[in-house]
């Protein structure tokens, strides 16, 4: 009986896989550091969401100023990294080339600013920002959250090529299809400073922003920008100070040395080429302005050298 018994415990143990678990310490640790990376560096508003292995919701914060949808935004960002062990830019990404088919999957938010939250190789939960400056921006706030508790392990895993991947222009003797966003559609995308259409050749966003913000350098993307509403401050050119790399092809620093000032307000048009380091140094009242972002193709010199 007593073997009999020892067997039938190592079986059991067998059966049973220890998972490592977020606790409501770790949630609240992942939100401050979110909280506190938004203020260090401008971002106008933020909705945080922490969720546990499950998705389930454990800590929200909506910072001051952020638009309401951002709450259910940034929990289906950080339920969409947890449930599929993914950042959410990986998803928007395939979408983006042409995989439309993802967006039926029910409670699916392919947005980017979700990171799921990993230790010791396990998910054990995940956060999800909304409402900042920019995807971008949500991006990096959740990365923040995130790397409070992994010790600056998490990253972004980009898609890898797909076979069906729509080539950037159309073949000879075929029409490109034109795509057609009503006026309240980009209302709604100026109200929260959002994208209204990313490809693997070009991006066109209704960009909105209320304060100040950093240094950055697209590396592969021109900004091509015109003022709808508002004025700012903008440099560009000189040299970013204090750069890191937030996202592939994408830099961000804590001001500018020795750049050129403009001050531009509606009507007013600016083209920033990639690799030209700008800046949003001062903004009055809030300014909405369209970017359309050609990409520049990848090099074999620009791929070894990353």
């Amino acid at each position: 009986m007593f073997v009999a018994a020892l067997i039938i415990a190592a079986t059991t143990h067998a059966q049973i896989v220890e998972k490592k678990s977020l606790n409501l310490d770790g949630a609240k640790k992942a939100v401050a550091a979110a909280v506190d990376y938004a203020k260090k560096n401008n971002a106008p508003g933020g909705v945080i969401a922490v969720v546990d292995e499950g998705g389930n919701l454990m800590a929200l914060e909506r910072l001051d100023g952020t638009f309401a949808m951002g709450a259910t935004i940034s929990v289906g960002k950080a339920r969409t990294a947890v449930l599929f062990k993914k950042p959410t830019r990986f998803f928007e990404e395939l979408i983006n080339k042409g995989r439309t088919a993802m967006t039926a999957v029910d409670g699916f938010t392919p947005l980017i600013g979700g990171i799921p939250i990993i230790v010791d190789n396990q998910v054990v939960g995940g956060i999800g920002v909304s409402g900042a400056a920019s995807a971008n921006q949500d991006e990096e706030l959740a990365l923040a959250g995130a790397n409070a508790l992994t010790g600056g392990a998490a990253k972004i895993d980009m898609p890898a090529p797909t076979s069906n991947e729509k080539p950037r222009s159309a073949p000879p003797g075929t029409t490109a299809q034109a795509t057609f966003i009503d006026n309240k559609q980009v209302a709604a995308a100026f109200a929260k400073g959002m994208p209204l259409l990313e490809t693997a050749g070009y991006k066109v966003h209704a960009s909105r922003r209320a304060e100040p913000g950093q240094a950055e350098i697209h590396t592969l993307d021109t900004d091509v920008v015109y003022v709808v509403d508002g004025s700012a401050t903008l440099v560009t050119g000189g040299k970013a100070i204090d750069t890191k790399e937030i996202a592939p092809n994408e830099i961000r620093g804590s001001k500018i040395e020795g750049g050129e000032e403009h001050h531009i307000s509606k009507g007013d048009a600016i083209i920033i080429p990639n690799g030209v380091p700008h800046q949003f140094t001062a903004v009055k009242g809030e300014l909405h302005y369209f970017v359309c972002k050609p990409t520049a193709v990848v090099t074999s010199t620009q791929i070894s050298q990353r």
